[in-house]
């Protein structure tokens, strides 16, 4: 049994969300602490770790998830660059990422498009960035406005195009977390997964795997039209799904 995680938002949360008191820092930033975990979603975490193969699956760089601590020691896999890369024992796996670039090769043309255009874009406030040459991100002032216009532009037959906030992607079509779960579970030869996310990109993911937790009104804010598990509102979504995940493991050990 595999367990794959998004982390921000699903495990860990920025400083400006309210999770209680009751919570520990996992990541510093140029000397601030921006990310932060809750008690009760450590001491899970580390039950889990225990029973069941936990792999983060991300869309952050390598750099990014190499700032996270979770406090209960260096994960044996990780996915990361939105499963373009692979890390085994915090070493990146370079057949992993070979084998990334060639499924994405009939994307390249339309991803240095969309930079081109990006990069004569009066809106955009921040650089850009063609993270690993796997996808490029960058953020926009009207995101919402930018997507729609590369939309008009690129072809989307190669590549996703989408914002989260002010953060502005293009995305080749191959390069999702859904095909990540897919190899890595063909690599270890593992037949059941759960997977946990909250946003656009993690629905590949959890449309791959056998079970899928996700916050509460999850299915209706992105029109699903699968089968998931949607955590109750009332709770931390991160506390939530790892509890779940203990209750499934123990109702499997006692068939």
């Amino acid at each position: 049994m595999i367990f794959f995680t998004d982390l921000d938002n699903t495990i860990i949360y920025s400083y400006k969300h309210d999770i209680g008191l009751r919570k520990r820092n996992v990541e510093i930033y140029q000397g601030r602490e921006i990310s932060f975990i809750t008690e009760d979603t450590y001491a899970y975490l580390k039950r889990l770790r225990e029973q069941i193969l936990v792999i983060p699956t991300s869309t952050r760089t390598v750099e990014q998830y190499e700032r996270i601590d979770l406090g209960v020691g260096v994960f044996k896999y990780a996915l990361v660059c939105n499963g373009g890369v692979l890390l085994e024992n915090g070493k990146k796996v370079d057949w992993w990422y070979n084998e990334s670039i060639k499924e994405i090769r009939d994307s390249k043309d339309t991803v240095l498009k969309g930079i081109r255009i990006l990069d004569k874009d009066p809106r955009r406030t921040f650089e850009l960035r063609y993270i690993e040459n796997l996808f490029v991100f960058t953020k926009c002032d009207s995101p919402e406005d930018v997507v729609d216009e590369l939309k008009g532009k690129l072809d989307e037959k190669f590549v996703d195009i989408f914002h989260n906030g002010t953060k502005v992607y293009i995305v080749p079509k191959a390069l999702n977390k859904g095909r990540a779960v897919k190899r890595f579970m063909d690599y270890i030869g593992a037949k059941f997964s759960i997977a946990a996310g909250d946003s656009e990109f993690d629905i590949s993911m959890l449309k791959a795997v056998d079970i899928g937790l996700v916050p509460f009104a999850f299915t209706s804010q992105f029109c699903i039209d699968f089968k998931l598990e949607e955590m109750e509102s009332n709770k931390i979504f991160s506390d939530a799904l790892l509890l779940r995940c203990l209750e499934i493991i123990s109702k499997a050990e006692q068939r």
